[in-house]
């Protein structure tokens, strides 16, 4: 246990934000997961709708610092580029 006052304080902060965090990841997640059931099933216009809701979820996790920027740009890109396959 920390005897700081400032220790007390920084372990009671990393268990606020690691709540906030989690949840922030664990939300991305289940909008990919729709994206990528939507692109499995086939369904072009369901895939469409839910990567419009999925990106800017995806680009506020990054901006917020829960996932590195370039990381999530990645994967927005080959979700991306899985969309316009399934056109083709």
């Amino acid at each position: 246990m920390a005897h700081h006052k400032s220790a007390q304080k920084r372990i009671r902060r990393n268990a606020r934000r690691f709540a906030i965090n989690h949840a922030r990841k664990s939300r991305i997640r289940t909008f990919v997961k729709k994206v990528e059931l939507a692109i499995a099933a086939g369904d072009k216009a369901a895939a469409d709708a839910a990567f419009k809701v999925a990106q800017p979820e995806m680009m506020r996790g990054a901006q917020k610092g829960v996932f590195h920027k370039n990381t999530m740009s990645r994967k927005v890109s080959r979700l991306n580029a899985r969309l316009k396959s399934l056109a083709a």
